[in-house]
């Protein structure tokens, strides 16, 4: 006889909507939490082609180096105005003239530099069967002790004594003439300890300074101030005797100057001087000197022509 059997038994645990499976309840499958907001960017972010990402980081450089040169870069520099300018200008001409005061003159540095190459020339003559004494200047050119002078200084003379910077002295004699210069040089019997020879300079030119340093009068080692009046002069001295190619200058010349140096600005030596015009009988100083130039004096002793 068949046997019944009773229908499964629905169990009361079961949560509503469960299934049963082979006599089992089955949860039903859990809804996915929604995503967050950084989930839903990276999602945006993740379509995005590459290349606009490397245009973004680019843009991003960019705009870091300019607020680097902002925070980093120098100040503008400031307006100059105009009264700055005056300023400045003012500024710089006192600057100027305190360095320019300050700074040797020129005659100083010519002086300086000849000073122990000048020499004093004294000379004995006879005149009438009687003694005459005269005095002149001179400049030591060589090592040897050669020094150049006027011819005029020391011609006919029967005593020739030269004095040195440091107080040696010494008779001389001439070595070597040349009177259509009036050009002579001297060779003394004896030399100071240090012998200093002057530095022989080039040409001048009219308008250039020149100082005229010698004996005038007496005076020792005293220094006149002028410029080049003019260049290839012509004179007539005493004798007779005709001189060309000299320089004029208005440098103050009196005797004792003559036989002299004429120095540039530097004490550079650039001509021996001869003599001065004068329309009148006297030999005093009348405002216009002459002198040899050293590429014609020079010759004399021996130098090569400048």
């Amino acid at each position: 006889m068949a046997r019944v059997t009773a229908p499964p038994t629905v169990d009361a645990a079961v949560a509503p909507g469960a299934r049963l499976l082979l006599g089992a309840p089955v949860p039903e499958p859990e809804e996915p939490p929604p995503p967050s907001r950084w989930q839903r960017l990276r999602a945006r972010l993740a379509g995005v082609p590459r290349r606009v990402w490397w245009g973004l980081v680019a843009l991003l450089i960019i705009v870091a180096l300019v607020m680097t040169y902002a925070v980093t870069r120098p100040p503008e520099p400031p307006v100059v105005t105009q009264r700055d300018v005056e300023t400045s200008v003012q500024r710089g001409i006192e600057k100027q003239a305190e360095a320019d005061a300050a700074a040797p003159a020129n005659g100083s540095v010519a002086h300086a530099a000849i000073a122990p190459s000048l020499v004093l020339i004294t000379t004995r003559d006879t005149v009438g069967g009687s003694q005459q004494e005269g005095s002149g200047a001179g400049v030591v050119v060589n090592e040897d002790g050669t020094i150049l002078t006027a011819l005029h200084v020391v011609e006919g003379s029967t005593r020739i004594t030269v004095t040195f910077a440091d107080g040696t002295s010494s008779p001389a004699k001439i070595a070597s003439q040349k009177p259509e210069s009036d050009i002579a040089t001297l060779t003394p019997t004896t030399l100071p300890e240090t012998v200093v020879p002057a530095v022989l300079a080039g040409g001048v030119q009219v308008g250039a300074p020149v100082f005229a340093v010698g004996h005038p009068l007496g005076l020792t080692d005293s220094l006149s101030a002028g410029v080049v009046s003019a260049l290839d002069r012509t004179v007539r001295v005493q004798g007779n005797r005709r001189l060309e190619h000299l320089i004029q200058i208005d440098a103050a010349v009196n005797p004792g100057n003559s036989g002299g140096p004429l120095l540039n600005k530097a004490g550079q030596v650039v001509g021996i001087v001869t003599g001065l015009a004068n329309p009148t009988d006297q030999t005093l100083f009348v405002g216009i000197g002459f002198a040899v130039p050293i590429a014609t004096a020079g010759g004399a002793a021996g130098s090569p022509p400048r």
